[in-house]
């Protein structure tokens, strides 16, 4: 993008921020909760400072107690700049190991991806269940409606690529909070999932969702210039993590590997791809297949003639690359898959 359409798009910048803003606002007060899973990133904190105008904010933020969660930090520091009524919930591992059944059977999954993310979503709901919340909110769909990943950060400025991309996230976008919360009898609230505001992410031009300032490219940047004025700068320039990083969950591959021993780990590997014909890529994954088996069953594909993962014979869509039951990555035509979570990782950060 030359200079001078940059500079042509830069001049609408504060009419584009105020249009998202007005309607983050009414898409949030539409169906207003005091009640937030609260992690302090950017999206939720977005979402505080609207609810703090109506109500008093009941605020609940799950960390991994074993690593240094990031969420902690600004959790805290936003909590304390809204006056927020903040409950943590340092989880250990007796909570993982409670939420790791449920969260399998609810999403039928072992992926590790999608479990540990999970996790940590389902902790925080029955966390606030237990303070009698029936309704909560959620930042679910600001990354992927506002690019907030960092692989859209290479193609600052490209309009085509960032459309590209954009579009096919779109296409695929999933949460799980919905889907957990239901099974809790919690209804999950999504104000960045609103159709207003999904209609106006879709048509703005995506160059305003990528943006270089302060010498860094950032994602999401129309949304950080909509609520510049009401956010702490370490708020509003704070870096993409994934829920995972941010709850520290990130170190669950590590410590549960932990708790098999390698020899106990290559039997049942074999032996599982002897009598289910399932391939268990590491011990993360054996914990969450072992969970998924007992609750739902050997995975099998529903419709034989369709197509099904190499790895774990579920039935997968025609336009999958990745595996929703198992999560191997990427699905190949023909039946190949290559397994690399970290592509994988790459594509989600």
């Amino acid at each position: 993008m030359g200079n001078s359409e940059n500079e042509a798009l830069l001049a609408n910048v504060d009419e584009v921020a105020s249009q998202l803003r007005n309607l983050l606002e009414k898409a949030t007060m539409k169906n207003l909760t005091r009640d937030m899973l609260f992690s302090g990133g950017i999206d939720t904190s977005i979402l505080a400072t609207i609810v703090a105008k109506k109500e008093r904010i009941r605020g609940f933020t799950c960390t991994f107690k074993e690593a240094n969660a990031l969420d902690t930090k600004y959790a805290k520091l936003m909590a304390e700049r809204l006056n927020i009524e903040h409950y943590m919930n340092p989880f250990g591992e007796e909570q993982v190991f409670e939420a790791i059944p449920d969260v399998v059977k609810v999403l039928n999954s072992f992926d590790p991806m999608e479990v540990r993310n999970s996790i940590t979503i389902n902790i925080g709901l029955r966390f606030a269940k237990k303070y009698g919340v029936t309704k909560i909110i959620t930042g679910d769909g600001a990354d992927e409606l506002f690019a907030g990943y960092h692989m859209y950060y290479r193609h600052v400025g490209n309009k085509e690529k960032l459309s590209a991309m954009l579009e096919k996230m779109w296409g695929i976008m999933a949460f799980s909070a919905g889907t957990l919360g239901k099974n809790l009898g919690i209804e999950v609230v999504q104000p960045f999932l609103d159709p207003e505001v999904q209609k106006f992410a879709m048509t703005m031009d995506p160059r305003y969702n990528v943006q270089e300032e302060r010498g860094e490219v950032w994602g999401k940047w129309i949304l950080r210039k909509a609520f510049e004025d009401v956010l702490p700068p370490e708020v509003r320039w704070r870096d993409k993590n994934p829920i995972e990083v941010g709850s520290g969950t990130t170190i669950l591959p590590k410590y549960l590997a932990t708790k098999i021993s390698d020899s106990e780990f290559a039997a049942k590997k074999k032996k599982i791809l002897e009598t289910d014909n399932v391939t268990i890529r590491d011990k993360e994954q054996l914990i969450y297949y072992e969970a998924y088996r007992e609750a739902v069953g050997v995975p099998h594909a529903k419709d034989p003639d369709a197509r099904t993962c190499p790895q774990c014979n579920s039935n997968v869509a025609d336009n999958a690359v990745v595996c929703p039951t198992c999560g191997a990555y990427p699905i190949a035509a023909g039946g190949r898959s290559i397994t690399n979570e970290n592509a994988y990782a790459d594509n989600k950060d």
